[in-house]
């Protein structure tokens, strides 16, 4: 079967004599050895052979269809990347090639022009391992049980876990030259996962990042969203800045654990958000107790106070105590994920709760 490397080192077998400026290929989509690409280039006389190359190569390669889409390219500053390796001689998703302009911050996305209804609400923490990506599905899922319109996105590049969290199989189509995200419990979501082979190492440095997370906004055919979740990386990197300056209307959750480091930590995120001028809503306290089987009295097995402590240093307030605990979901169950809590759950309460919260802070 055809993959996305392999496609790519088709297309980069044909690329390679020309420069950045006069020929670029980004947007490769792979699926049931069709290929989808955008192809620009400098000159329209030197389309026809190019067409013909790349679908000589990528037919070599295995590929049975192949649809190119050719657009202007501007030299210069203005060019898109062709695709580049990663560490080992790997691709990089071409989808991450390329800047866009238009509305905020150079960017051409409906979601971002003036009078978007759009909410964007970023979810940080300050380390890994506290469960942000499960509060942002968690919290997404709830409000769209609440009849919102939401979208992830896993800007989580080098982490990225929503998928699997929401047991998303399937990956995005190209509809109109647009990428449309996956739906799954009434959430759209798009994730640096759908564009990865087998659970593949991201091994890009800073600027790709940006590159990544700004074509998340401009190449992907989200519709009309009430909410627009983000699962930021932990701490205060690349992506987080860059989410901050592409979004200063964002407003902000941070997610911590009860014991005193992790909520020493998460400050660190919570303090990036006031200083770029984010709003904090609030603060959700994640793991914080185990609920005894037996006698069920809480167990305070990460401590007590972080998220409490935190909340009162940012001057924001404590939304939520999230349990730790599965959710009650069994793998015959058809609409089965492993994070996602059912609604009339204990937990799928309290995340009902928070969505409405957020609800109420944000007026809409």
């Amino acid at each position: 079967m055809l993959t996305r490397e392999q496609a790519l080192e088709a297309v980069a077998s044909v690329t390679a004599p020309y420069s950045a400026d006069t020929v670029s290929v980004r947007d490769v989509v792979v699926k049931d050895r069709q290929v989808s690409m955008t192809v620009l280039t400098a000159s329209e006389d030197i389309r026809p052979s190019l067409e013909s190359a790349l679908r000589e190569a990528l037919a070599r390669a295995g590929a049975e269809t192949v649809h190119c889409r050719f657009r202007a390219l501007d030299g210069g500053a203005g060019a898109a990347a062709a695709p580049q390796g990663q560490a080992g001689g790997k691709a990089q998703p071409a989808a991450a090639n390329g800047p866009v302009q238009g509305h905020a911050a150079g960017l051409d996305s409906p979601l971002l022009a003036p009078g978007s209804g759009t909410q964007f609400i970023a979810v940080a923490s300050g380390k890994g391992g506290v469960g942000k990506s499960t509060v942002t599905v968690n919290l997404a899922v709830a409000l769209a049980r609440k009849g919102k319109r939401v979208g992830i996105i896993d800007a989580d590049i080098y982490g990225f876990s929503v998928p699997d969290m929401m047991g998303i199989e399937t990956r995005p189509e190209i509809v109109n030259e647009r990428v449309v995200p996956i739906e799954r419990f009434g959430v759209k979501v798009i994730s640096m996962g759908f564009f990865v082979e087998d659970n593949s190492p991201i091994v890009w440095r800073g600027p790709m990042l940006g590159k990544m997370l700004r074509n998340f906004f401009a190449e992907i055919e989200w519709g009309e969203l009430d909410y627009l979740l983000l699962d930021l990386p932990p701490g205060t990197g690349d992506v987080a800045l860059d989410v901050h300056q592409i979004i200063p209307q964002s407003k902000e959750i941070i997610v911590t654990t009860p014991h005193a480091t992790a909520a020493f930590v998460a400050a660190r995120a919570g303090a990036m958000a006031i200083k770029t001028k984010h709003e904090i809503i609030g603060v959700v306290e994640n793991m914080s107790y185990y609920k005894c089987s037996k006698c069920g009295e809480p167990e305070y097995i990460f401590g007590r106070g972080g998220g409490a402590r935190l909340a009162e240093n940012l001057h924001s307030e404590l939304m939520a105590q999230i349990p730790l605990g599965q959710p009650d979901n069994h793998i015959s169950e058809p609409d089965f994920s492993p994070s996602v809590y059912k609604a009339e759950s204990e937990t799928g309460a309290i995340y009902l709760d928070i969505a409405e919260q957020v609800i109420q802070k944000c007026g809409r």
